[in-house]
């Protein structure tokens, strides 16, 4: 069940809320109880079967976590070391036969001409993004970051319908206080912030990134049959899928927040303008906030640790302070980038071109992190620096995330090449492979290109505007708050705003119609 569809609209969630009130009312076990059911049903709405694939590694999961504390209890470190190890394996092992299968067979076939064929294998939905919180999950019991749970608690956790498909990724200890915590009852606040956030997510889904789809998704068709593409055309292609996937995540992001908001419950910031970024350290903390959480705090830390550490071991010296040498670099910084990029990568999506764009940004964080040691020396100071580097690494930045996008959308590393030969103006510098693509002329292309961006560059997002209500957990404004609005386009539960929500909610409504899934869905 999508969450830009009729029956989801105007059917489950009016259901799931009501019930949940009236329950809440009551009982909040059996509140908290309705909402595990409700997440069952929607997990299994396209297929029941995802529910009998899943609930195994739900069960094992669980019975881990169970034994992992009951060895810490008894202060057994080896075993516990074990378990946890058999875990992220289980879990590792979970992804890897679903996913990644019969891309491995592919390419045993393409390495060494083979002929072997498996059976088609069903992939359950939001896999990646199971997978990735149970492993945290697991971690976290036995770093003693989680010290109780029940079973419905861990269901409750893993379960949750808002976030259960695309993220955010989410910690037992961020969302189980908000669930005790939670009233089950109706709140005009978070029912408010909540018709908000759902309207704008709508808006940005189904008025935006699904009018960009059609414009683009002709460009690659092209490039995938091997039609020569110009430059200009080329590089609408590769700006036009950046603010499709752009909007398309976003609108998740906002409707995900929303409807958690509904029950009381605040999601972490998963999404924050990553395209006004000034570098790519900067737009991987604001792009997919919760994945590159995870990939730093139990890939990148944990490996740069262990790698400190033997050095350390050897009387080498770390990487830090004056002790900045290019062996500690190469080790205890570009080693773990592109490891955990190239992670990052596999886990998008079981194809050479994930793989490529993974390391693809792996390569760009280790530039960015080597320039900056050695950029603010060239310039007499600090402010000069800064002036000359936040329009210089903003276009940098938006040119070369719009160029990985190519290899990300693209289905073959072939045909992404042929867009960036066109890019790069090796097909010529025209708009050749565009005229005859679409019913609309140039102009509605570049309208549609150009207005999005303006919206992504220019606008407060959606966070920004309602920071004074909290949207996204610790996400506030205000005296001693940590983020603050841009500009002066607040939200407020006013007349004026309810009927410009009303608006935006109408617009998006009305474009509804066919089979549009979020692209990070796949995932």
């Amino acid at each position: 069940m999508l969450f830009n569809s009729y029956p989801f609209i105007f059917l489950f969630l009016p259901v799931v809320v009501a019930v949940f009130f009236v329950l809440g009312a009551v009982s909040r076990v059996w509140a908290l109880r309705w909402i595990i059911a409700a997440s069952l049903f929607f997990y299994g709405w396209w297929r029941p079967l995802n529910i009998l694939i899943i609930a195994p590694s739900i069960l094992i999961n669980f019975g881990l976590a169970r034994l992992l504390q009951r060895l810490l209890r008894q202060e057994k470190g080896r075993a516990v070391q074990a378990v946890l190890l058999l875990g992220i394996a289980f879990n590792v092992a979970f992804l890897g036969y679903f996913k990644y299968s019969n891309f491995l067979v592919g390419a045993v076939n393409d390495a060494f001409g083979t002929q072997f064929v498996l059976a088609r294998i069903i992939l359950p939905l939001g896999i990646s993004f199971i997978t990735f919180q149970k492993i945290a999950f697991l971690i976290d019991v036995q770093a003693g970051r989680v010290e109780s749970f029940t079973f419905q608690d861990y269901c409750l956790f893993v379960l949750f319908f808002p976030q259960l498909i695309a993220g955010p990724i989410v910690h037992y200890r961020e969302m189980m206080p908000q669930f005790h915590r939670a009233p089950c009852r109706f709140d005009k606040e978070n029912i408010s912030v909540g018709v908000t956030l759902f309207a704008f997510g709508l808006f940005k889904k189904v008025f935006i990134a699904d009018s960009i789809a059609p414009i683009v998704k002709p460009l690659y068709e092209q490039a995938a049959a091997g039609g020569k593409i110009g430059m200009a055309t080329a590089w609408i292609a590769a700006i036009g899928f950046t603010l499709q996937i752009y909007f398309d995540f976003s609108g998740y992001t906002d409707m995900a927040l929303g409807i958690a908001r509904f029950f009381g419950v605040r999601l972490p910031p998963n999404f924050n303008s990553p395209l006004r970024a000034t570098n790519i350290i900067d737009f991987w903390q604001r792009w997919h906030m919760t994945l590159t959480r995870f990939l730093t705090a139990y890939i990148y830390n944990p490996l740069t640790l262990w790698l400190t550490r033997r050095r350390a071991a050897k009387g080498l010296p770390g990487f830090g302070g004056r002790n900045r040498t290019v062996g500690g670099f190469i080790e205890l910084l570009m080693f773990p980038i592109l490891l955990t990029m190239l992670i990052s990568g596999i886990w998008h999506g079981a194809g050479y071109t994930f793989i490529v764009w993974g390391l693809l940004h792996g390569v760009y964080l280790v530039v960015n992190h080597g320039w900056r040691q050695v950029g603010p020396k060239l310039w007499r100071d600090k402010a000069s620096y800064e002036r000359f580097m936040q329009p210089a690494g903003f276009l940098i930045t938006f040119l070369c995330v719009a160029a990985s996008m190519v290899i990300f959308r693209a289905t073959t590393l072939g045909s992404a090449g042929n867009l960036l030969e066109g890019m790069a103006g090796l097909h010529g510098l025209g708009v050749s492979g565009l005229r005859g693509q679409f019913d609309v002329g140039l102009k509605h292309v570049a309208l549609w290109v150009a207005v999005p961006g303006l919206i992504a560059l220019a606008l407060p997002n959606t966070l920004q505007m309602l920071s004074a209500y909290e949207p996204a957990l610790g996400w506030r404004s205000g005296p001693g708050g940590r983020w603050r609005a841009a500009g002066r386009v607040l939200w407020n539960p006013s007349l004026a705003w309810a009927l410009a929500i009303s608006v935006i909610a109408a617009l998006g409504i009305v474009n509804l119609g066919g089979h549009s899934e979020f692209l990070y869905w796949q995932f």
